[in-house]
């Protein structure tokens, strides 16, 4: 299972919308719902799934959904 399939799940689940599909250009204006709580819930999801950990700047600078698939695979990579 690639990265985005992985990723497309989690949003899925968080989200509570099984017809979610990501794409590198998405950003929280895309997703019903998605808000400061749930965005916390998304990352700390991420975080346990892909067992990495995000630095504050590094969450700060992703600016939609590719960036953040960049960011999970630098880590998985590192």
């Amino acid at each position: 299972m690639t990265t985005i399939d992985k990723l497309n799940d989690i949003f899925r689940m968080v989200f509570d919308d099984d017809t979610i599909q990501i794409h590198s250009g998405m950003t929280a204006n895309d997703v019903d719902g998605w808000d400061s709580l749930s965005h916390v819930n998304l990352i700390t999801t991420i975080e346990a799934t892909f067992n990495i950990r995000f630095t504050q700047k590094e969450l700060l600078t992703q600016r939609n959904v590719g960036e953040l698939i960049a960011g999970i695979d630098r880590k998985l990579t590192a």
